[in-house]
């Protein structure tokens, strides 16, 4: 077994993502909408800005600075739905062709696949790249945000959606604001019922051979995460709506074996643990200093 990794404490945001639905799109391409199976970077991303406000095509760098560190408490079950779109309506209400022609006859209805994330939960932190060297102005500025998403997450100026327009997320969405969000990550009450036989999957922008993890959970056979598994292309450059563009990133997981203790069951059961470790842990953020 490897020595442990010095973790040095993140400021950053805790969110529960859960819905009946969830759609995270991966390849989306015309009639056939697919979903990843774990929340995007450009969905997560698109999440803030509308909490916000901002209009598409406005810049994504101040959100973009942010990591993803995503816990899949409870990975669902992906559900396809058959949609039909344009039968039955007179020629000149049909679907407009790419050369800005109206579709007439058998070709007027077009069928769409849509693919869903059905009963998942997934508990996301977003932190901030803050280091040793960092100044005081970094670190103000970067707090400063933190408090913005905060109270936009809280009331947001748009209607929020995990992934798509049909899914409004149940339940609290916002969690916490603290100085050592992976930490807490970690240890949150889990929406799932029983240990599994895989473990609690972790999977982020970054290597997660830092993740915080107890010692007790370290084993020698486990892999930390620290090389990528492959790519994802999630990384929003924009969400203008005639230039659309996302770059490549590397992904990383982590499977880890979480206590027993910490799965808390489903619904109103998860719900006040998750409320108990919330008051316990995190009732007052403490900036400058671990919470």
């Amino acid at each position: 077994m490897s020595d442990p990794v010095l973790c040095v404490p993140e400021p950053g945001l805790l969110l529960r993502l859960a819905a009946p639905l969830q759609s995270w799109g991966e390849h989306s391409h015309f009639t056939d909408r697919d979903t990843a199976s774990f929340p995007t970077r450009s969905g997560v991303i698109g999440l803030l800005a509308a909490s916000l406000g901002r209009p598409r095509g406005e810049p994504l760098t101040d959100l973009t600075r942010l990591s993803l560190t995503v816990r899949s408490d409870r990975p669902g079950i992906r559900l396809r739905d058959l949609h039909t779109v344009g039968g039955g309506l007179p020629p000149k209400a049909t679907v407009t062709t790419a050369e800005g022609k109206k579709r007439s006859g058998e070709t007027s209805t077009l069928l769409s696949h849509r693919y869903y994330l059905a009963d998942a939960v997934f508990t996301i932190a977003l932190t901030a790249p803050l280091t040793a060297e960092s100044t005081e102005a970094e670190r103000a500025d970067i707090h400063g945000l933190l408090k913005r998403l905060e109270c936009a997450l809280r009331s947001p100026k748009w209607p929020l959606y995990l992934g798509r327009r049909s899914c409004p997320p149940e339940g609290p969405l916002f969690l916490a604001r603290t100085d050592d969000a992976l930490r807490h990550l970690v240890r949150l009450p889990l929406a799932a019922t029983a240990p599994s036989t895989r473990g609690i999957e972790f999977i982020a922008d970054r290597p997660l051979h830092t993740l915080p993890v107890p010692d007790e959970l370290r084993t020698a056979d486990a892999g930390d995460g620290a090389h990528p598994s492959g790519q994802a292309t999630d990384e929003p450059v924009t969400f203008h709506t005639t230039r659309r563009t996302y770059r490549s990133r590397p992904l990383y997981r982590r499977s880890l074996h979480l206590p027993a203790d910490q799965y808390a069951g489903l619904g109103i059961q998860q719900l006040t643990a998750l409320a108990r470790y919330l008051s316990n842990h995190l009732a007052a953020p403490q900036e400058g200093g671990r919470s």
